[in-house]
């Protein structure tokens, strides 16, 4: 039966003859979210004889261990909400008195007992990762893979023992890892790995970094009373997010209690018989009981033998590839964090089905990356979809409305919490097109999904006001912003500078 393939950019076809000296069809290097996800869709779309290979389990990443599941099952989005959910229990608790639970004093809490089910749950999922993929047909090698040739991958096993096999196609899946900044004692820091499995609660913590991980972590350990600075290079965290979101965030951490250190680096880490001591670039000093450098993330290409190949990176060792994420060698394709496009799960289960649709379903099929809507799990949580208010003026040939609201959640006008939830929409003043939506506060990004549809059908202002809201809840408020907060000139174009 003749296949039709995706061959340096056109479909051709390919007769089955042809293809029988490869030992594969497809053969993936990497089974996180991205490498699973193309591997078993590529069996469903006709992929006879498929391998992936992956580094042996283990909760903390190195160069020669990792896990069938990969960062976002293991040490990454799941643990790590987990975690989440674990702290933001504190605040609710402390909430419930004003609902008339009458709890003691003091509340306990085992930190130990969270991390053994937070273990017992990857492990879970570890085993379900790998019964996907059998139960796909998909052959599971664990040991590290490389590329040895344009359809040639080389699998060192556990013992040593060096494997190699030919494939037709050949998929590097295999995401990305922490960096850390080169300072005097940083081998005293640790990462976003070993914050999800340290031993002992810290009770003072210093978190270095501005972006997501960075920002969850301090909510995660305040959440579970331990102090906390974080320090970041701008004035407000997660920078590239819509600068009204950001500050609604660094007001909400403040206000849960985390020591805010903006237009702050860390200089240098002591080991001392009290801790960690730290200094910063302002001449400050402190002690804490961990440091976690969340930092940034660099792209996992280092070890897979690419230039020798051919195969083309970026100098932050990201692989280059086209708009079906195939690399400069037809027969090598990249997807998920190690081709640094948008590094988000649901974005590399997306280039995963893109990818077998394209080379195995005779479909060529593109990514899409607009509307991808995405969430910040600080406590409480930001959510947001489309584009941010500086960046509707950035791309705007008219006018842009603004929508706001702010307003105090109706659970904490029983407990009292000081904790505006704010909402935002951002228009085009000319089309009534909805560019953009943001959230900050709680159920945020199970509200955000929601409207993420909307805004990929292309609803307009129009469409949300004439939306009926549910009584009463948050969400009904994206129904009912009727008055413009502010109309900006999309002439002028401001930049950010926070």
């Amino acid at each position: 039966m003749a296949r039709k393939m995706l061959i340096d950019g056109e479909l051709s076809q390919t007769n089955e003859a042809e293809e029988a000296h490869f030992d594969f069809d497809l053969f993936v290097i990497g089974a996180g979210s991205g490498g699973v996800r193309a591997s078993r869709f590529s069996t469903n779309f006709g992929a006879k004889k498929v391998g992936i290979c992956e580094l042996p389990f283990h909760p903390i990443s190195s160069e020669v261990i990792g896990g069938v599941g990969g960062t976002c099952v293991i040490r990454g989005c799941v643990p790590k909400k987990i975690l989440v959910y674990g702290a933001s229990f504190g605040g609710e608790l402390e909430d419930a008195r004003n609902y008339g639970w009458e709890l003691k004093e003091n509340l306990d809490f085992n930190w130990k007992k969270l991390l053994k089910k937070k273990t017992d749950e990857i492990l879970r999922l570890n085993g379900i990762y790998k019964r996907l993929l059998s139960n796909a047909g998909v052959k599971l090698y664990e040991g590290e893979g490389r590329v040895v040739g344009p359809n040639e991958v080389e699998v060192t096993q556990l013992d040593g023992t060096k494997l190699r096999y030919s494939a037709k196609h050949i998929l590097i899946a295999t995401g990305s890892r922490a960096h850390s900044p080169a300072i005097p004692g940083q081998e005293l820091a640790i990462t976003s790995d070993e914050a999800l499995s340290l031993e002992e609660m810290p009770k003072r913590a210093v978190v270095l970094g501005g972006g997501y991980i960075a920002v969850e972590f301090a909510s995660i350990w305040r959440g579970m009373g331990a102090s906390v600075d974080l320090f970041f290079r701008k004035e407000l965290p997660l920078r590239g997010f819509d600068d009204e979101m950001r500050a609604v965030v660094a007001r909400n951490l403040e206000g849960r209690g985390i020591n805010m250190h903006p237009r702050t680096n860390l200089t240098e880490l002591i080991k001392t018989e009290d801790g960690i001591k730290v200094r910063t670039d302002h001449g400050e000093e402190l002690v804490a009981d961990v440091v976690l450098f969340a930092t940034g993330r660099i792209p996992n290409s280092k070890r897979l033998n690419l230039e020798a190949v051919g195969v083309e990176v970026d100098k932050m060792g990201a692989i280059k590839v086209n708009e079906h994420s195939q690399t400069n060698i037809p027969s090598i394709w990249a997807i998920g964090d190690v081709t640094n496009r948008m590094n988000l799960t649901p974005v590399a289960l997306m280039e995963g089905t893109c990818f077998a649709k394209t080379v195995f379903g005779g479909e060529p099929t593109k990514p899409d990356y607009d509307h991808i809507p995405c969430a910040v799990f600080s406590i409480p949580p930001l959510s947001v979809v489309g584009l941010s208010e500086e960046q509707a003026i950035e791309q705007a040939t008219g006018d842009i409305l603004v929508f706001t609201s702010s307003f105090n959640p109706m659970r904490n006008t029983i407990s009292g919490r000081q904790e505006k939830t704010v909402m935002k929409l951002v228009v085009d003043a000319d089309t009534d097109k909805v560019l953009g939506a943001s959230m900050c506060g709680p159920d945020a990004p199970e509200i955000m999904q929601g409207i993420a549809i909307a805004l990929k059908c292309g609803a307009t202002k129009a469409q949300f006001d004439s939306t009926v809201g549910i009584h009463p809840s948050a969400a009904e408020e994206f129904v009912t912003m009727r008055s413009v907060s502010r109309r900006v000139d999309g002439a002028k174009k401001p930049k950010t500078s926070m």
